[in-house]
């Protein structure tokens, strides 16, 4: 597991861009609420940290994860951010379900990139247990909001090259 290698909350602050005067999307998902709130504060509070005002930050809210394509896509028509941040958790069941959304959503993420001219961020959590989600969520592995946001940031600074 990736995640065994890297602590998702770890980066080198020196490596990421001033964001003052960006405007970034969080669009979060609320199935398995106690882990997409705590994915959502570790995104927040990350851009903020790297100078994102609070009234620059919008926070949209989908019933589960596979609705966060959609969002994505429309939010960032109608108020044109920086990037947008799409999070969720989505834990193996006993169907196949599991491996439907989580192909939908990382398809989905993967065209709005391809086709659009700002960044979509994959912040969603694809694991075995509720444990392995807790950890990745603020626990003994960091947080994947964290590491979302500061992907967020430096590929708003990339996407900026090409305007």
């Amino acid at each position: 597991m990736a995640t065994a290698y890297q602590h998702l909350s770890d980066y080198d602050p020196n490596t990421v861009p001033e964001a003052s005067g960006m405007r970034f999307v969080i669009v979060v998902s609320e199935w398995n609420r106690p882990i997409t709130s705590q994915l959502e504060e570790g995104a927040y509070n990350t851009l903020l940290k790297f100078g994102v005002k609070e009234e620059d930050i919008t926070r949209v809210y989908v019933p589960g994860s596979f609705e966060l394509v959609y969002a994505a896509k429309r939010v960032a028509e109608s108020i044109r951010p920086n990037a947008v941040i799409g999070l969720g958790c989505v834990i193996r069941g006993e169907t196949p379900h599991f491996e439907y959304v989580c192909s939908g959503v990382t398809q989905g993420f993967a065209l709005l990139n391809a086709e659009g001219d700002i960044p979509y961020i994959f912040g969603l959590l694809t694991n075995d247990t509720m444990q392995q989600s807790v950890d990745r969520a603020g626990g003994i592995l960091g947080n994947k909001g964290d590491e979302a946001a500061i992907t967020a940031i430096k590929m708003a600074k990339v996407a900026c090259f090409f305007k």
